[in-house]
């Protein structure tokens, strides 16, 4: 009756192996990863004819109680070999030291490391997923909303803010595109490596790598725990910084605007998104940005991290290895991406405002010098000439671009073509001038390939979209095939307990 119990138990925890209740009772932690490398290796051995039959069952069920009573509330989850291998032979006697055979320490820690960012690096992805899924849903939204766009601080060119918006995706489309890469290099198994060269006992390194979920193996056995290692959170850590960088470019993007009495874009001011001034009750502080950009700041402090520990160092050294360090650097990045989707999803634009704020500086003026060298072939410098000239004029005299007078340009165009071999008179119509200048008619007369005309952002909207869902089906691949694995162990481990 209580081995029905401990293999009902088992089942139970194999079916709710991806629930929340599941998550917070027996988290995938290093306690529970030395659970499976145990599992496994007692499969294995057994079924190779390495482990002797008739001790299977009291060490699986001993097993069993090890990791039910470290499923209990409050209940110690030792993360140490040296201190679970106490527990195992408390619960099924000396035998249970027989699965460490052909395994260490080294190996076995180099493999829960792996595990766990792996999951890791599941939950980073999925979170810049959603927040790259809000950030297209933004674009979409805004794909003809036309915004001012600055360079070295000052204002540039109009631009639409879709286009804009897609410029960000893209940069997190690349981590998303690193976040795979990386994966692929940690998603193997150092496991049955021992500590640097492997032992006499023949381990199957490939069935160990297919119960935990590892589609490959780490296949020289000195890289396995000693090299690589040391390395990859080095790599996880370049891309928890290129995100933090691309979140942190977007805020003060944003934050840029609080500097303006009249901001075209902030945020809505609701729940904790900003917060009133204690004694100035006109000035809303946006909490949310500043909140979030001191998320972004502290996980690059925490991603400054694996490179001192792994620098000057010999590869035996667990210095860059530890678990807790590599996990709170990446979680770090998941807490200030979750911070980046609110702010988002909390954004208040105005398109009135924007091109207001477009039409009270010069940012056309480059368009007037590039349709005087396309139509009329004018050199691209004179045509420069002439546009610097204008909007000195203006300023001088305090012109807005669709107020400025045609003659006034006229003139102007004389004066600074009169020492060159170009018409004498102002190509352009009035017409033309002042379509010229027009910042809406300039974004989509765009032709660059990648441009924000709406030919190209419906292909870049397109192209987004599909590049976050398949980046989902990739996640949900990856769970699905760790769950997978897990659940075949379980299913072959629960058999050794009939036997």
């Amino acid at each position: 009756m209580r081995m029905g119990r401990k293999i009902s138990w088992l089942l139970a925890s194999s079916l709710l192996a991806t629930s929340a209740f599941a998550q917070k009772a027996n988290p995938r932690d290093q306690f529970f990863w030395l659970g499976e490398i145990n599992k496994a290796s007692a499969v294995i051995n057994t079924e190779e004819g390495l482990l002797d039959k008739a001790v299977v069952p009291k060490i699986a069920a001993g097993l069993i109680k090890v990791l039910e009573d470290g499923a209990l509330p409050g209940a110690k989850r030792p993360f140490r070999v040296i201190e679970f291998e106490p527990l195992l032979i408390r619960a099924a006697g000396q035998e249970a030291s027989l699965l460490h055979a052909g395994r260490s320490s080294q190996d076995m820690f180099a493999t829960y490391r792996a595990a766990i960012m792996r999951d890791n690096l599941l939950e980073l992805a999925e979170q810049l997923n959603k927040a790259s899924t809000s950030l297209v849903a933004l674009a979409t939204e805004h794909a003809q909303t036309i915004v001012p766009n600055y360079t070295n601080g000052v204002q540039a060119q109009p631009n639409s803010l879709g286009h804009q918006l897609l410029g960000h995706a893209a940069g997190f489309e690349r981590d998303a595109q690193r976040i795979r890469q990386a994966y692929a290099r940690i998603d193997r198994s150092p496991m049955g490596t021992t500590v640097l060269n492997g032992s006499s006992w023949p381990l199957n390194r490939t069935r160990m790598a297919e119960y935990l979920g590892f589609p490959a193996i780490v296949d020289n056995a000195y890289d396995a725990s000693q090299i690589s290692a040391s390395e990859y959170p080095v790599e996880v850590a370049g891309i928890v910084t290129s995100i933090g960088l691309h979140v942190g470019h977007f805020i003060q993007d944003v934050m840029a605007q609080y500097g303006q009495t009249r901001p075209w874009i902030l945020l809505q001011p609701r729940g904790t998104n900003v917060r009133i001034s204690s004694a100035m009750p006109q000035k809303q502080n946006p909490i949310l940005l500043t909140e979030t950009r001191r998320e972004v700041s502290s996980a690059l402090a925490l991603a400054m991290g694996p490179i001192m520990r792994a620098h000057n160092i010999t590869p035996g050294m667990q210095d860059p290895k530890e678990e807790s360090a590599n996990t709170e650097m990446v979680q770090s990045a998941v807490s200030f991406l979750k911070q980046f989707d609110r702010v988002l999803n909390s954004l208040a634009i105005s398109p009135e405002r924007a091109l207001e704020e477009i039409n009270s500086d010069w940012t056309a003026s480059q368009e007037l010098a590039d349709l005087l060298m396309s139509k009329y072939k004018l050199p691209f410098r004179m045509g420069h000439h002439f546009a610097a000239e204008v909007v000195k004029h203006a300023k001088a005299h305090n012109i807005k671009p669709l107020d400025f007078p045609y003659a006034e340009a006229r003139r102007i165009y004389r004066d600074a073509v009169k020492e060159q071999s170009a018409p004498n008179e102002l190509p352009l119509s009035e017409a033309e001038f002042r379509s010229t200048l027009n910042p809406v008619a300039i974004v989509q007369n765009r032709r660059t390939t990648g441009g924000p005309q709406m030919p190209e952002m419906t292909r870049m909207l397109a192209l987004a979209k599909k590049q976050t869902a398949d980046q989902q089906q990739w996640i949900s691949a990856r769970r699905a095939a760790i769950d997978g694995a897990l659940g075949k162990l379980n299913s072959d481990f629960t058999k050794l307990l009939a036997r």
